[in-house]
């Protein structure tokens, strides 16, 4: 019985840490997987406000191997009414994102996350969120009018000026309503054709704020960068997906580490529970003890014998903690679901965690590294016990014999 709850102790620490440690890499990885595909991996941007003449830019960036793909954008953010035609209008403070309807493909997942409708950005089209359209009762063909906050500041300079004038805000018709899995971008980004983000936000015809570069390997990122720098020359900036979100993977990173050593606790106190029971069986043994070293047993097969059972303790409890803990990765949804039903709440909420459900990775490195260590802990815990029983001299325990 003692060796089973020894047993029973390595299993649930393995599990849980395997559990964990696969939730937390799930979270960084679904994390990368979304931003990364909606957002390029770096951007390239003017020192000033927009630049002229992107063709020939995008090019010179195109010629790059480690390229994949390149798009120009426009950037800026709006005011919102709708006027859905069941429901009251609702105001809203988009963000306005102007692309090149047939460019974006190569540097996003959004021409392909449309859910209803289609990716039209002529004619006035916008494509907006699932999330948005549903805050603000929006379904496809409804219209939207948007007020650019740079032609809002223009009016509001002009108010004390003879010839005081009002801008009319764009008409645009919802064409369809995209899901790119990440729940911030659904519920704020409104997407427009580079043509009306220009006029929206009051750059001059023809020219653009910036390019987005999607790369064979994003983690190349920073070299690209600093090679495409100095290929355009001054002038240029740019950024790259790390900079854009040192906050979002670095604590990802520090949250990961922490748990893995908070957890491991949980296998310290399952060596201590093998201690107690290798001290409970020497204990027990010692007249054996004493036999087969009168018989002749040297110290190392005493402490082998003894040692041998944290082994066997070690491999059974790692063993089965390792099948327990992808089973319950492979069911950690369903469990969540079940989870939520018992107790009427929402466990984890799509608005804090910008996923519907919980993500999870299991990564080779990370069940090596928490199944030796948990081995490790093992033979460790069990190593003083049998170096106490293969010092124990004949006499001393037969004495009372």
């Amino acid at each position: 019985m003692i060796t089973v709850i020894s047993i029973i102790g390595v299993l649930l620490a393995v599990a849980v840490l395997i559990v964990v440690i696969s939730v937390m890499s799930g979270f960084d990885e679904e994390w990368r997987s979304r931003i990364l595909g909606f957002n390029a991996h770096l951007r390239i941007e003017a020192t000033g406000r927009s630049f002229a003449g992107y063709e020939s830019i995008l090019k010179t960036v195109a010629a790059d191997p480690a390229v994949k793909g390149v798009a120009p954008f426009i950037r800026g953010f709006g005011i919102a009414a709708t006027e859905p035609d069941n429901g009251d209008k609702r105001q809203s403070t988009p963000f306005i994102l102007g692309v090149d309807p047939q460019a974006q493909a190569s540097v996003s997942v959004l021409p392909s996350s449309i859910k209803e409708g289609q990716f039209e950005l002529g004619r006035n089209g916008v494509v907006v969120g699932v999330e948005y359209a549903a805050q603000n009762n929006l379904t496809v063909g409804d219209r939207i009018t948007i007020y650019s906050t740079s032609t809002l500041a223009k009016m509001d300079r002009a108010r004390d000026d003879t010839n005081e004038f009002a801008v009319m805000p764009a008409e645009f018709v919802v064409r369809g309503l995209f899901d790119v899995g990440y729940r911030e971008y659904n519920a704020t980004i409104v997407v427009v054709s580079l043509r009306n983000a220009a006029l929206l936000c009051n750059v001059p015809e023809g020219e653009v704020e910036g390019l987005q570069v999607m790369l064979h390997d994003p983690f190349q990122a920073e070299a690209v960068a600093a090679r495409l720098e100095r290929a355009l020359g001054q002038g240029f900036v740019t950024s790259t997906w790390q900079q854009d979100n040192p906050d979002i993977f670095g604590a990802l990173a520090v949250e990961k580490n922490m748990m893995f050593y908070l957890l491991f606790f949980i296998m310290v106190v399952a060596g201590f529970g093998i201690i107690s029971c290798q001290i409970t069986f020497v204990v027990q043994k010692t007249r054996e003890i004493g036999i087969l070293k009168s018989l002749g047993a040297t110290q190392w097969q005493v402490l082998w014998v003894f040692l041998s059972q944290s082994v066997v303790v070690g491999v059974v409890g790692v063993g089965s903690g390792l099948g327990l803990g992808l089973l319950a990765v492979s069911y950690r949804n369903e469990f969540l679901e079940f989870m939520r039903r018992v107790t009427q709440s929402n466990l984890m909420p799509a608005s804090v965690y910008q996923l519907y459900q919980l993500p999870a990775s299991v990564e080779a490195g990370d069940v090596a590294l928490i199944c030796g260590t948990a081995f490790l802990t093992c033979v460790l815990a069990g190593l003083f016990p049998a170096w106490k029983a293969s010092r124990l001299q004949p006499v001393e325990a037969l004495r009372h014999e």
